[in-house]
Parts: C-alpha cells; structure tokens; sequence
C-alpha cells in the first residue's frame, strides 16, 4: 500500500541531486509508489493545535535542471500523512529546533525520520560526548586560557564552532601559530555558544570516513580525502570520495553506538571517523547515500525505506489490535 510522505527540506531547486540524499530517498518512494510532498521549513507552522505545511505534491526524475516537478501548493494537515522526512540542512538553530517542537506534535502517529525530540536532544558535536573512550581529546570551552593549555599539551588542534555543518569555520591551529587570540575574539564575536577544540588527528591526510548507519547496523562508507591545501575533508571544501571497507575498530565504534541510536529512533545517521576515532555523530541531514552507491556499495536509500515501511507496519497492525 502507497504511503503519503512529506520531505521538510532545504528548496529542491538548489540541491545538487548527484550527492544529496534526501533526493535519493524521495527517487526510492516514488519508484515504492508512495505519495510525495514538498515543503520547506519556513511553510511549517501551526494553527489552532494542528501542524501543517504549505506543500506541493512533487514528483522527481534523476535528470539535472530538470529533476521536480511540483504539484499545486496546499494546505497540508500532516497529520494526514503517514511519514515525514525532517531533512533540512544545519545550521542547528532556533529555528531548526522550533521545527522539531512542532513535529514532535505528530508522534507517535505519524512517523517522522529521524524522531524529531531525538535530533534535538543529539546535535552532531555533543551527542559524541557520551562516548568519550571513542574520541579525540576534546575540549568544549569559550575560554581562551583552557584553550592555551589544551594546546599546550596536545601541541596541533581543531578549533571549530560547536554547531556549525560542513566544515565551515574549522581551522587548524599548530604549536607556533600566532594567531590563537585573534581567532577567539572573532569566533566570541560570530557565535554565542561555546567552541569545540579537539587534538589534531594527522590520520585524516589518509581521510575522514562517513560511515552510514540505518537502525542503529552499518549500511555503507566512503572515504573522504582532503585536498592537499586544505585541513578539511567535507565534499563541501573539496574532499574527494573515494571507495572503503570497514576497520575492525570501526564495527568496534558501530557496535557501541548502534543500540543507543536504534533505542532513540535515529533511522539514518552518519558518523565520522578519522583513525580510530569517532569524531562526530550526524542526524539532522546525513549525506553520503548517493556516492556509496556510486562506488559500488548497497542502495541504502532502500535499506532506509524497508525499515520506515517495516515500522508503518507494525503502527498498523498495533493500531487495529
């Protein structure tokens, strides 16, 4: 049976549909035969109670510049439909965390991926933290000073906002680098929340690994190998992704975090691992589905799907128990 499913994402005219997984997923369930819609965050609001949505009925092709084409916008009562893609990129702000409050309205009825409270409560940088034998040394701190003595003792560190995406804002500062204070004043200036500072991990030259997690089980990886002039590995600052396999050490991060994420209903994440460490937690938009498949690996979009069709499911027979 077809489903009715609504993507809140960023606006469809600007992805670029060779990388973005929410594309990928919206190409799935149409070929699954479910009903789509469209809206974007800021067509989200609610009335009297009710959360609804200005949305299109869209359908998608995998051709470039001509990859929607969108229905008459309506008002859309989401609780008419049976699941909701909360997809939007980053930056995790007020208003991405208004968006969750108002999903979460819809629980446990309609099934939002991922479960719109447990994406509030794990923002990338700090969800990581409940797994400190996993990590880097990190230091989450707006104090200069702690920062100099973390530096002291590390000597190389990443210095980066504790909410940005996409590896913007990352720098890399070196023992010698003059130009510690200078970055904290901006960084006081630019963000309210505190930084995040971990050790500089030299085994990202090799690359920084996305590893894709559907209910909590490896799915898929890629590789992610920065550009010689460049610290950051985000496809984004001009990583390159090349085919991997998975380390020991990876199931060993995989398995540990699996069960907390399947417990907290995160259907699709992608965490990052540089060496043998897990560096970052990702569940508000992961990405990465397309280019596995690109090099050879699973369709994970319908690996996705089978667990949300799986789940509609069991609401089902639940509900005429």
């Amino acid at each position: 049976m077809g489903l009715r499913v609504a993507f809140q994402m960023d606006p469809i005219e600007s992805i670029n549909i060779a990388g973005d997984s929410t594309f990928a997923l919206m190409l799935e369930a149409q070929r699954r035969g479910h009903a789509l819609y469209y809206y974007t965050p800021r067509d989200l609001f609610m009335r009297d109670g009710r959360i609804l949505a200005l949305a299109h009925p869209i359908e998608v092709a995998d051709l470039k510049s001509e990859h929607y084409r969108l229905g008459q916008r309506e008002h859309l009562d989401l609780a008419s439909c049976d699941v909701v893609h909360l997809r939007q990129d980053p930056p995790f702000d007020m208003a991405y965390i208004t968006t969750t409050h108002l999903l979460e309205r819809l629980t446990p009825g309609v099934l939002v991926v991922n479960d719109p409270a447990s994406v509030r409560n794990a923002p990338e940088k700090l969800f990581v933290t409940l797994f400190p034998s996993l990590m880097p040394p990190t230091l989450i701190t707006r104090s200069l000073e702690e920062t100099r003595a973390f530096r002291a003792e590390h000597k190389d560190i990443i210095l980066k906002p504790l909410y940005g995406n996409g590896g913007a804002a990352v720098f890399r500062i070196q023992q010698d680098d003059t130009n510690l204070a200078s970055l904290f004043e901006l960084f006081q200036a630019m963000f309210r929340e505190p930084f995040i500072v971990q050790r500089y991990l030299p085994e990202v030259r090799r690359g920084d690994k996305r590893i894709i997690l559907v209910d909590g089980e490896i799915a898929g990886a890629i590789n992610r190998v920065p550009a010689l002039d460049e610290t950051r590995s985000n496809m984004h600052a001009g990583g390159r992704p090349e085919s991997t396999d998975i380390t020991e050490r990876e199931r060993e991060i995989c398995a540990t975090i699996g069960p907390e994420l399947k417990r907290r209903g995160l259907i699709f994440t992608g965490i990052d691992v540089i060496g043998d460490y897990l560096t970052e937690i990702n569940v508000t938009s992961p990405t990465g589905i397309r280019e596995v498949k690109r090099f050879g690996g699973p369709d994970i979009a319908a690996m996705i799907w089978n667990v949300i069709e799986r789940r509609r499911g069991e609401k089902q027979v639940t509900a005429s128990a």
